[in-house]
């Protein structure tokens, strides 16, 4: 046995130092996946009776001959995507009131049934031809359900009455053949709510090279909100038991899941000031405002996801004039920040350098991995090098996935550099790319952010539990920098509502240290929310640290979220 150990050792040094990542395969992104991702930007259309009765769901109130669409034109539809970016449309074909967009023998309540080109139009048809006619992909969105079948939403396709369920199923399995069979190819099923009817084999035989959103053969994910955001850290890989639920969100996000579903963050252009999916008269004064529409693509494009944005043609068949011009003035910004990087690389490794020569103003950079080889990148450091001949810190982050994009306040850099600090296995970047965003519509610039919501931490599924306190200590010096009232709020941005147990956070023994000291009266909890209010009164000139510690723990069932601050201005 003695005379082995020298051998042993011998071997050992050959064989080198544990690569980090190789002790667990890394899953990867299907094709289908990868084109996902390089959409970056989807545009949703919903469409149906609902718009003529000023309602989310149709309440089957409208004459179908009121349904006239005289103007209806798929290639407007097609020109307003283009114009803020979009690679995708994403039409809903059907929704949870049945009325059917194609033609179909499957039910008395759709295109068929309505004035427009005399019951012969076919929406999904048209559509499917300007898709084509301008390089665009088509998605559809099916509900599984059907109200006039007795199942609604949230129903996932199982009617209230037995008896009705076997029928149902053929309906529903003919009408998902028929979308996937004759408009094809589709890129994206979307099933809304998850879909409990036996679909595999339709699936596998005509959507085996498309993303499937919800439902048990689900390989996207539903962020869990309809705010436009995606959590930080965005890990693209989930359990496989969680993930074949149907209905698994951003929550159930595992860093070692053995399953690749990426998250996909859907949210109306009617949300300002309120949120609706669907057209309705005067409904302009919700239409988002450039800032608005901005902060979303930082926190969904941004963190690695894909914005899924809503459109709503009016009851004329076209998309209003006045959104289509937030659209293009949307995809005219997006293109101004971040069309022309002032350097970029790429490649292999863990340290990725950019040099300008000169001293140069950056204020943002965009990280992407090419995730053909998985996400892989753990954390990393943004670091520039100054006129004073040393590194900086300016940035630490954890994921990157499909792209992320990190602001700063603009710094004069000779070079800038990330630092890959832990990962699943060697690094692979297609792009690390330096910029100088100047635009007077940014909310991320330095005084105009500081009245903005900025987050300060996050939480995940396993940060708090229901059967002890935890207790967080929040560093809140960069934010609490001026005179005035500040509002703290834990934003909840997914939860698991399969548990059927109560989602709420709950505090206790909050503690603010300000000026150097405890302050008690600066320091007000507003009864029945996630926010504290702060009060900063004073301008010292000892850099103290501004703290606020709290215990917190959940009620029952897990989730992710965001704390976010602000200041108040009148």
């Amino acid at each position: 046995m003695k005379q082995l150990i020298p051998i042993l050792i011998f071997l050992l040094f050959l064989s080198g130092p544990p690569v980090q990542g190789q002790e667990k395969k890394i899953p990867l992104p299907t094709e289908a996946q990868l084109r996902w991702h390089n959409y970056e930007r989807v545009m949703f259309v919903h469409y149906g009776p609902a718009a003529w009765q000023n309602r989310e769901y149709d309440n089957f109130t409208t004459p179908l001959d009121r349904l006239k669409v005289a103007d209806l034109d798929t290639d407007q539809w097609c020109e307003v995507a283009q114009s803020w970016g979009a690679k995708m449309v994403l039409f809903v074909a059907k929704h949870c009131g049945g009325f059917c967009w194609w033609q179909t023998e499957t039910s008395d309540y759709g295109v068929k049934e309505i004035p427009w080109r005399n019951g012969k139009g076919d929406v999904l048809k048209d559509l499917s031809e300007s898709c084509r006619k301008y390089g665009l992909d088509l998605g559809v969105y099916i509900y599984p359900g059907d109200d006039r079948w007795g199942a609604g939403i949230g129903s996932g396709g199982i009617t209230q009455d037995p008896s009705k369920q076997e029928a149902y199923n053929q309906v529903f399995r003919t009408q998902l053949t028929e979308v996937l069979s004759l408009y094809g190819p589709i890129s994206e099923v979307w099933f809304d709510g998850n879909c409990r009817i036996p679909i595999k084999d339709i699936l596998d035989r005509y959507a085996a090279n498309s993303v499937i959103f919800q439902g048990e053969q689900a390989n996207l994910r539903w962020v869990g909100n309809e705010d436009g955001y995606a959590p930080y850290p965005n890990w693209y890989t989930i359990k496989e038991e969680d993930l074949t639920t149907g209905v698994s969100t951003a929550l159930h996000s595992d860093v070692d899941g053995d399953r690749y579903a990426p998250v996909e963050v859907d949210v109306p252009l009617l949300k300002n000031k309120g949120h609706k999916w669907f057209w309705a008269p005067g409904c302009d004064s919700l239409l988002m405002t450039q800032e608005q529409l901005m902060n979303l693509y930082y926190k969904s494009v941004g963190r690695g996801s894909v914005l899924l944005l809503n459109s709503t043609p009016d009851t004329t068949g076209l998309i209003p004039r006045s959104h289509a011009a937030v659209y293009q003035a949307f995809g005219r910004e997006i293109e101004n920040r971040f069309g022309h990087p002032v350097q970029q690389t790429a490649g292999k490794g863990n340290t990725f350098e950019l040099d300008f020569a000169t001293p140069t103003e950056i204020n943002h950079c965009i990280l992407q991995e090419d995730l053909k080889g998985g996400q892989r990148v753990l954390a990393y450091e943004l670091e520039g090098y100054t006129g004073e001949g040393k590194w900086i810190s300016i940035y630490k982050g954890s994921s990157v996935g499909n792209k992320k994009i990190d602001h700063f306040p603009t710094l004069q850099l000779n070079k800038l550099r990330v630092r890959i600090t832990r990962s699943k296995d060697t690094p692979l970047l297609k792009n690390f790319s330096a910029f100088q965003v100047s635009s007077p519509l940014s909310d991320l610039q330095d005084e105009r952010q500081q009245d903005k919501p900025q987050v300060v931490d996050t939480w995940d599924a396993h940060t708090f539990n229901a059967d002890n306190w935890t207790e967080i200590t929040l560093d809140l010096t960069p934010f609490v920098n001026r005179i005035g009232e500040y509002e703290l709020v834990f934003s909840r941005l997914a939860t698991d509502y399969l548990s059927n147990k109560p989602s709420d956070l709950e505090f206790k023994d909050h503690e603010l240290f300000m000026y150097g000291e405890k302050q008690v009266s600066s320091l007000i909890l507003l009864p029945k929310t996630h926010t504290c209010r702060i009060t900063r009164s004073q301008q010292t000139l000892d850099e103290f640290p501004t703290t606020l510690k709290m215990k917190v723990k959940n009620k029952g069932a897990s989730s992710i979220g965001e704390i976010t601050i602000k200041r108040l201005t009148y």
